[in-house]
């Protein structure tokens, strides 16, 4: 190691296998790392953890709107994990800070891990805007936890309806509802109720009003047809646990049903070039803009634009056809 502590790529892979905590943070910073001097090593980095994590492990999203109890749930179930003798790795998306453009930590914030267990990582990672709720080194951190622990968490920012890049990154999509919310209408007119692999009724213990949310939930997904299984939906608590056991027992059916009927790897690979085509859009644009002259620059044009009276597709065009 030298002396500024930096570690070579093979150090930091050998660290992340074995779970070596400063090693793995330090591997997640080189990803999330946006300076052209560090795109090389973090490349390489991304390689070989992906090499080593390619048809292993268990890669699970969290999504759901916020304030539905995402975090809370993920406690139960790192602790389900754990119990299971699996090491666990979480990923926490959070909404982009408007000064910084760094996380503004409020999901992991919510979360009570044993900061003492050495077989649990938690990261938060900003949004960095993004619609689709991920960040852009979202799917190589991904990568680099695969390669040190037995289930990966994914866990959305909780914007809503647009959150569907947590397919492209995940085997195991879990949708997080609460009852009387209105969430189940919502979901089921919009594209994510397409993403999930099991939907999650949170808040079992209010009893019967949570009953009727899954109930409405199951009939919802037989009339919208979109080739849902009924069984996939579950009741849980995040307050006291109830379910939870049960939400493990459906995911890692799901995980063996993929891998059993050869799968998992097909899956795999499908998502990751969708995410690299996610990835060769957003940078693509990102030279276009940098062409262009910049984000500020280009925000003059379209502000002196629409001073002009052009609308925003007008004002567009005419930079596009630059």
């Amino acid at each position: 190691m030298s002396a500024s502590g930096a570690r070579s790529t093979a150090q930091l892979v050998e660290g992340v296998v074995h779970q070596d905590l400063p090693s793995v943070a330090q591997a997640l910073s080189l990803v999330e790392d946006t300076r052209p001097e560090a795109r090389s090593q973090a490349v390489e980095l991304t390689a070989a953890c992906h090499a080593l994590s390619r048809g292993s492990g268990h890669r699970i999203g969290v999504t759901g709107p916020p304030g539905v109890g995402k975090s809370s749930l993920l406690n139960r179930l790192v602790q389900a994990y754990r119990a299971g003798g699996q090491s666990v790795g979480v990923l926490a998306i959070d909404p982009s800070s408007p000064r910084s453009g760094g996380a503004l930590l409020g999901d992991r914030a919510r979360m009570m891990i044993d900061a003492d267990d050495p077989h649990v990582f938690v990261r938060s990672m900003a949004s960095g805007g993004q619609l689709g709720g991920l960040s852009r080194a979202a799917g190589a951190a991904v990568d680099v936890l695969s390669a040190g622990y037995d289930v990966v968490f994914v866990e959305t920012t909780g914007v809503g309806q647009s959150e569907t890049d947590v397919e492209h990154v995940t085997d195991s999509v879990v949708l997080v509802i609460q009852p009387a919310s209105g969430d189940v209408l919502q979901f089921i007119k919009s594209g994510i109720v397409e993403i999930p692999d099991l939907f999650v009724v949170n808040k079992a213990d209010l009893g019967a009003v949570a009953s009727r949310a899954v109930s409405e939930l199951k009939a919802a997904l037989r009339i919208a047809d979109r080739g849902h299984d009924p069984n996939a939906v579950l009741s849980v608590s995040a307050a006291d646990g109830a379910g939870v056991d049960g939400l493990v027992a459906a995911l890692r059916a799901h995980r063996e049903g993929l891998q059993a009927g050869g799968q998992l790897l097909r899956r795999r690979c499908e998502k990751t070039a969708q995410w690299a085509l996610r990835l060769l859009e957003r940078d693509s644009w990102q030279r276009r803009l940098s062409d262009l002259g910049g984000t500020t620059a280009v925000l003059a044009r379209l502000q002196a634009a629409a001073d002009a009276g052009q609308s925003a597709i007008e004002a567009v065009s005419a930079i596009a056809a630059d």
